[in-house]
């Protein structure tokens, strides 16, 4: 069968399931990641076809899709800011907004002067992302990234040999630790921030596949883990320090608060691309 016909056929099989663009965009994906063939390669080509056993690996992947299983998962593979990294059923998926943050990261540290050396901890790193493109932006930074699960640290281990970076990764329990074990100029972390009463507004294939334990906490304590790294923060972050979160969107207000009550200074609550509350800082 023709690449072309079989695209058509495939579309129209997701469509009880995704929109048109979004499956047409699984299509590509998938023919890039098994075929190694760009959209470009069948504008130019609409006579490329398919072997008989390629349907096997087609059939089996329109099968987890109509599950609403994450193509990143199916595929083993996303990209983050540029980068490629391994996500797996241990970590979540990472987001466009989290690029928006990595990226004020970036701007604010970048320093032309190479030998003034920065120390960067992310909390709650699960694939790696954030610190894994800090490390790759800001080559003057010692970034180090801790989590609870050994099978994230595992994957975040082998995103940081495929990105080409020297990320140190610890597994630790934020919630039981008392104190961080050296001081640093900058700590970020992405922590669980959806409250069980939001669920609903959760979609299928975030709440059925990614993990429960990096995305929810309980709704009559949401910023836990928020109030715990605050904390350790102000122990363990050299002076003008900076500390960074991504947020819940419905709670930008209870964080300004959060941070100013704990003497943070020069709190900063930024917008996500779509509008909604998501990055704060503040400095030591």
């Amino acid at each position: 069968m023709k690449i072309k016909q079989y695209r058509t056929q495939f579309i129209k099989e997701l469509s009880p399931f995704y929109d048109a663009y979004e499956a047409e965009s699984f299509f590509y994906l998938i023919l890039e990641e098994k075929h190694k063939l760009r959209q470009i390669d069948l504008a130019l080509n609409h006579e490329l076809t398919f072997e008989e056993n390629d349907f096997v690996i087609w059939d089996e992947l329109v099968r987890q899709l109509k599950k609403e299983v994450p193509i990143q998962y199916l595929l083993g593979k996303t990209n983050f800011y540029g980068l490629d990294f391994e996500v797996n059923e241990n970590v979540l998926i990472p987001r466009p907004e989290t690029e928006e943050l990595v990226e004020w990261i970036i701007n604010e540290n970048s320093n032309p002067d190479k030998s003034k050396k920065i120390k960067i901890l992310d909390i709650g790193t699960g694939s790696g992302c954030i610190a894994i493109s800090l490390a790759k932006n800001l080559p003057n930074a010692a970034v180090f990234g801790i989590d609870v699960s050994k099978k994230a640290i595992e994957t975040a281990k082998r995103n940081a040999v495929k990105n080409n970076v020297d990320v140190t990764f610890v597994l630790l329990d934020i919630l039981e630790t008392e104190e961080l074990r050296c001081n640093f100029d900058i700590i970020v972390s992405n922590p669980p921030y959806v409250r069980n009463l939001e669920k609903e507004e959760i979609k299928k294939n975030v709440l059925d596949y990614e993990p429960h334990l990096a995305l929810f906490v309980e709704d009559n304590d949401a910023l836990i883990f928020y109030r715990k790294i605050a904390s350790l923060a102000q122990k363990r972050l050299f002076e003008k320090g900076k500390l960074y979160f991504e947020i819940n969107q419905y709670l930008g207000k209870e964080m300004i608060e959060l941070l100013e009550n704990m003497d943070f200074k020069n709190v900063e609550l930024r917008k996500d691309i779509y509008d909604n509350d998501r990055m704060i800082k503040g400095n030591i």
